[in-house]
């Protein structure tokens, strides 16, 4: 299934790669088109849960701009699954008919279409509405390309940290790891006190993928990826050989669950809010499940976070860590007609005030979070963390290679850390990956 994803992935992008030679594509920088408000339905394809506050807000919003113009409606064309989202996005993109917006990370497909001039100039448009100085800069950075340019809009703002169990560590014995390279020891000494040191969601992959990016993030900073993404880095360098040692080590100490690969995102979660597992390493969407009553009391009380720890002469900062603005929007150059105009800047003057109320952190500082009623203290201690942070941020990988050498990470990882392959035979497969995928990205 994995080998027929990825072969369609790579036959989208040389259909897109064809496709640019046709042209169709309007002015990115004409971010205010003139003329007449003619409404009608518009699309927005999704990769962003059904029942979701952003998807939700959006329908409200789209139902009052709708009483002000009749015959508007905003269609949501939704896939949280994100392998079959991305699958999707390719197929519509390479065919030339993608919606008015639509969902995507900053990958390098989609730095291919903004280059092509399908993608209209998120910030000269957040610009032009008058809001672009509302956002967290590094809401928007995390969406910009390697270029700077802007060409997705932020509709989240999360900050990941590792959640852990008080009374499980105090009965191991262990404490908070000061260091990147305590863990192994740590889990090895929960593996002893017959607890499970980390839950995982190994399905989805990207959890697992985390892990593989924090020792390089330390020990080189953000430019690590950025180089070894082009091919310009190896995994044979120090900083790659220093994630993929530690890599193995939590495989060796079985830092993750029995069968993690196998179990899925509800299966983490539940692992860490039943009491099973020590430590879950999980953004602030998880909030209203680890910092209000609705928690299990027994675990309640014990819940607290660390940020990602630093490591013996890190070159990042102990506030530097995934601080990530979610999957963003991006519009498009052939349908951006002045109803889109119209209706963007209604949504997204309104938007953050109403994404605020749901106590979640917004991608923008003109909004107070209103915290929950039910919410423990750590509710709010997550929160203030956004006020407290470095410049630089750990990026996901799975947003920046190639989509052939991304899915072969995710699989040799799996095999590194179960120890079905050794660090050597990891290495030479990834930087032969890299290798082969990267310059059909990269030129």
């Amino acid at each position: 299934m994995i080998k027929l994803f990825r072969t369609a992935a790579v036959a989208a992008v040389t259909a897109l790669a064809l496709a640019a030679c046709g042209g169709g594509a309007s002015n990115p920088s004409n971010v205010s088109p003139t003329g007449e408000i003619k409404p009608r339905e518009i699309s927005w394809l999704l990769s962003r849960p059904a029942d979701g506050a952003v998807i939700n807000i959006m329908k409200k919003l789209a139902d009052d701009y709708a009483k002000d113009h009749p015959g508007f409606s905003l269609n949501l064309i939704t896939t949280p699954d994100r392998p079959s989202y991305i699958q999707k996005l390719e197929t519509l993109a390479a065919a030339n008919k993608l919606p008015e917006l639509f969902d995507t990370d900053a990958t390098p497909f989609a730095q291919q279409l903004a280059k092509q001039g399908k993608m209209v100039d998120a910030e000269k448009l957040l610009k032009d509405l008058g809001v672009y100085d509302n956002y967290r800069p590094s809401a928007l950075d995390y969406q910009r390309f390697d270029d700077g340019s802007l060409n997705m809009i932020p509709f989240q703002f999360e900050l990941e940290f590792i959640w852990y169990n008080k009374a499980l560590l105090q009965k191991a014995g262990v404490s908070v790891p000061k260091s990147l390279d305590d863990l192994p020891a740590m889990c090895t000494a929960l593996r002893k006190a017959g607890i499970t040191p980390i839950a995982i969601d190994g399905q989805d992959q990207w959890p697992l993928e985390r892990y593989v990016a924090y020792q390089p993030f330390r020990e080189a900073g953000p430019d690590f990826i950025q180089k070894l993404k082009k091919g310009e880095a190896k995994f044979s360098d120090p900083a790659g050989q220093k994630s993929v040692q530690w890599m193995e080590a939590l495989g060796k100490a079985k830092c993750f669950q029995d069968g993690f690969s196998s179990q899925g995102y509800s299966d983490a979660q539940n692992q860490f809010t039943s009491g099973q597992a020590a430590m879950y390493n999980i953004g602030t969407w998880e909030l209203p499940s680890l910092a209000t009553d609705k928690l299990n009391p027994a675990v309640r009380d014990n819940t607290d976070f660390f940020t990602l720890p630093t490591t013996q002469g890190s070159v990042t900062a102990a506030n530097e860590y995934v601080s990530p603005s979610g999957i963003g929007m991006a519009v498009n150059t052939k349908t951006y007609d002045p109803l889109v105009s119209d209706f963007l800047k209604f949504a997204l003057v309104k938007y953050p005030s109403e994404y605020a109320a749901t106590g979640a952190l917004s991608p923008t500082t003109n909004v107070e979070t209103a915290v929950p009623a039910n919410a423990t203290p750590l509710y709010k201690k997550a929160l203030e963390k956004a006020n407290d942070l470095g410049n630089e941020q750990a990026m996901p990988w799975d947003t920046q290679l190639d989509p052939t050498t991304n899915g072969r990470l995710q699989q040799e990882l799996v095999l590194l850390v179960q120890g079905n392959i050794t660090p050597e035979q990891f290495t030479s497969t990834m930087d032969n990956a890299v290798a082969q995928n990267a310059p059909k990205f990269f030129k």
